[in-house]
């Protein structure tokens, strides 16, 4: 039903669906109801429950309780408007059955359907607000250390003054939402992708017992050749001829971009990875891009300075400028998945360090290093360890004594790590207090910097560019040249350098990204973060604006 139907002919059926929804979860008490009479919207409004009671309260009341859709017995072109968004609540990463979209159609209403009508699309105008503005599930139930409280929209004066008389209500909708340019980009390739998920016929290509290197034959090379031109890895120019069924070309090059773009190695071998990534239904990433759209709507609304972003399943840190562009990105290495999961939250960088010592923490120095120096006694000197009391005094000796391993064992002594270029925190770090003990750092093992996955630390992040990372975060201590970061990074002493700004630093998990330049990127899901939130949204599904308790 078209917009234009709504604005002129509003519906019992309308009123009766949203009110049923309304019903069904607790929102209104149905034995309560005022079958009609002018104090019908003040008696509705009695019976919603409580967490939503102030809200709708604080609506009504500044309207002496008359209806906010409507203009005499026709809807108005804003409620017309809203009720077109829900119905496409798809197109936002959400789902338009919760918002009792899919069952709104049109008649000849009465004062009372009018006012139920009226109540319970302010109702399902919050719920959307709410969704949009901060999600549908609390980031903490997912263990992320985002708090949402403090972005939340006043909902009643959000309709008041933004939607009810909008010239534009899908423009004052994006006013809820994120301002950042990722997430637009991402909700514009979420439109794209719900459009593939309905062409696409879903033909699965047919496995190998071996990969199919440039230059074979292939069977799947007809259906290869249509996916990934749909998926705009080979141009539509490219020539390809499926007759020949030799893989070659073209169509390499166009499998190496879809690797690219996955996370594997753009080698160009079909093998078993690469095929369950060509065969993985458009609707999952559809579902990709949906869970990403969430995690979006937890970030915070706005930074005094601009941010630092780390995604983990992309192994990708971005630093942002005032306009949300990132003129400086790199690889980084991040925890492993298993055990040593880099933890999902937001903190401001404060300072930086360089020539760092390393502090071994206490699960790596039992697990790890105490069992070396078991081994051999000479490990900690040959390493660049040494071996300290609880009031940073080093134990002297090249060779560790029976005494001081039995200290070790105990946890009496600490083992840190000297400055250097062995050092496993590299020449510099970035420090930004959490209670994750997290931070970002330089390291030694450069080489992973060149492998498409790139789980390796033990909750770390490791930085590809360190020298370029501390040109920019200093940026603002103007004596901090790049001639005087490079003294410090290879001097001799350990020098602290605190940050005239706070720098705001985003860990986030995001398993599709839409960047600036190029296609779209989905990402395997390294942590299952992506499962569990999905089960979540599962379980707080259709229960009101309460369900992200």
């Amino acid at each position: 039903m078209s917009a234009a139907t709504l604005g002129t002919r509003p519906g019992s059926l309308v009123a009766a669906a949203l009110l049923i929804w309304s019903l069904e979860f607790g929102l209104l008490s149905a034995d309560r109801i005022i079958p009609d009479g002018p104090t019908i919207l003040h008696q509705l409004v009695t019976q919603t429950s409580p967490d939503l009671h102030v809200q709708v309260a604080n609506l009504y009341e500044s309207v002496a309780y008359k209806p906010v859709w409507f203009e005499g017995s026709k809807l108005t072109i804003q409620a017309a408007q809203f009720i077109d968004a829900l119905q496409h609540a798809d197109a936002k990463g959400l789902d338009p059955a919760d918002y009792e979209a899919s069952r709104l159609t049109s008649s000849q209403p009465s004062a009372t359907e009018i006012a139920q009508f009226d109540l319970a699309l302010s109702l399902s105008a919050m719920r959307y607000v709410s969704d949009l503005n901060i999600g549908r599930v609390n980031p903490k139930l997912c263990q992320f250390g985002f708090d949402v409280e403090g972005k939340r929209v006043d909902l009643a004066a959000f309709l008041r003054e933004r939607v009810i008389h909008a010239a534009s209500v899908e423009e004052a909708l994006r006013s809820a939402e994120p301002p950042y340019p990722g997430y637009w980009r991402l909700q514009k390739t979420l439109q794209t992708y719900l459009a593939l998920a309905r062409e696409d016929d879903g033909e699965l290509l047919p496995s190998t017992r071996k990969p199919i290197d440039p230059g074979e034959l292939y069977s799947g090379y007809a259906r290869l050749a249509r996916l990934l031109r749909r998926l705009g890895d080979l141009p539509p120019d490219a020539a390809v001829d499926p007759s020949r069924q030799i893989y070659d070309g073209a169509l390499v090059d166009a499998v190496k971009r879809f690797q690219g773009r996955h996370g594997l190695d753009p080698d160009g071998r079909i093998g078993k990875t690469t095929l369950d990534q060509l065969n993985t239904p458009l609707s999952r990433r559809v579902r990709q891009l949906q869970l990403t759209l969430e995690r979006w709507r937890w970030a915070p609304r706005a930074f005094a300075t601009p941010p630092i972003v780390v995604n983990i399943p992309e192994f990708r840190l971005r630093s942002y400028d005032a306009t949300y562009h990132s003129p400086l990105e790199m690889n980084v290495v991040v925890g492993k998945a298993y055990r040593h999961r880099t933890p999902v939250f937001f903190s401001d960088m404060r300072f930086v360090i360089f020539r760092p010592y390393w502090n071994v923490p206490r699960s790596i120095e039992r697990a790890e290093i105490t069992p070396k120096i078991e081994h051999d006694r000479t490990y900690a000197a040959k390493n660049g360890y040494e071996i300290t009391d609880s009031r940073g005094q080093v134990i002297p000796g090249g060779v560790v004594s029976d005494q001081t391993l039995r200290q070790l064992r105990a946890g009496k002594l600490l083992i840190r790590q000297i400055p250097g270029p062995k050092n496993a925190l590299g020449l510099v770090k970035f420090m930004f207090p959490n209670e994750h003990n997290v931070y970002m750092h330089d390291t030694p093992t450069v080489q992973l910097f060149s492998k498409p996955r790139r789980d390796f630390s033990h909750g770390c992040i490791r930085v590809e560019a360190p020298e370029e990372l501390a040109v920019s975060v200093l940026k603002n201590n103007p004596e901090w040249t790049r001639e005087r970061i490079r003294e410090a990074m290879h001097g001799e002493k350990t020098i602290q350098v605190n940050l005239k700004t706070a720098i705001p630093v985003l860990i986030v998990y995001g398993t599709a990204v839409a960047p600036e330049t190029g296609n779209v990127r989905f990402l395997p899901d390294i942590y299952g973060h992506d499962a569990s939130l999905e089960k979540l949204l599962a379980t707080s599904s259709g229960r009101g604006l309460d369900r992200r308790e």
